[in-house]
């Protein structure tokens, strides 16, 4: 019962706070919503997958056989464990962002991030969203989420590289400097 709350409740917390926060920011004549880096119907489409990452592990601890193969307890607690620390990588990151959060590049100006999780990671969102990607297919051992999982990280990759771009044009010489030192993801 408590591993199927924290499975739930998680991602759910993790959209009131990113839709609640999208909501704040419009009060503040903030746009949350940046520009596409890629093409703007893969962005959407993969964003949405792994939302259905997210449900497929909520519907498996729910009783909603999604998988193919038995999953032992061992497994279990790893993704479990995964899908904890991936989450608590999507909530410091999304707080440390504050208002410099925008879903794809901003469209003005904002502060480069360099403190908290920002000095071990470039990407510990990312890094947060690959993690419960991971947990949600050891959860599930479902062979059509691992390809689901897979499509979202090759675009969330792509998203990556194409945002580093933008912050290379934005911030010039101290994201240089700052990349050189903090990797892009560990």
């Amino acid at each position: 019962m408590i591993e199927s709350l924290v499975i739930t409740l998680l991602p759910v917390l993790f959209l009131i706070v990113l839709f609640g926060g999208g909501a704040v920011f419009r009060r503040r004549n903030i746009d949350m919503d940046g520009v596409a880096p890629i093409g703007r119907t893969v962005f959407v489409i993969s964003k949405y997958a792994i939302v259905i990452l997210w449900a497929s592990a909520i519907f498996q601890t729910w009783g909603v056989r999604l998988s193919f193969f038995e999953i032992l307890n061992p497994a279990r607690s790893f993704a479990l464990l995964l899908f904890i620390s991936g989450f608590l990588l999507l909530f410091a990151g999304r707080f440390e962002m504050g208002s410099s959060f925008r879903i794809g590049s901003p469209k003005e100006n904002t502060k480069l991030k360099v403190n908290g999780l920002f000095r071990f990671s470039r990407n510990p969102m990312y890094l947060g969203v690959y993690t419960t990607i991971l947990a949600s297919v050891v959860y599930t051992l479902n062979p059509i989420l691992l390809a689901v999982g897979i499509f979202v990280v090759i675009v969330h990759h792509r998203i990556v590289t194409a945002e580093e771009q933008y912050l290379l044009r934005a911030f010039g010489e101290e994201y240089k400097e700052y990349s050189a030192h903090v990797r892009r993801y560990i």
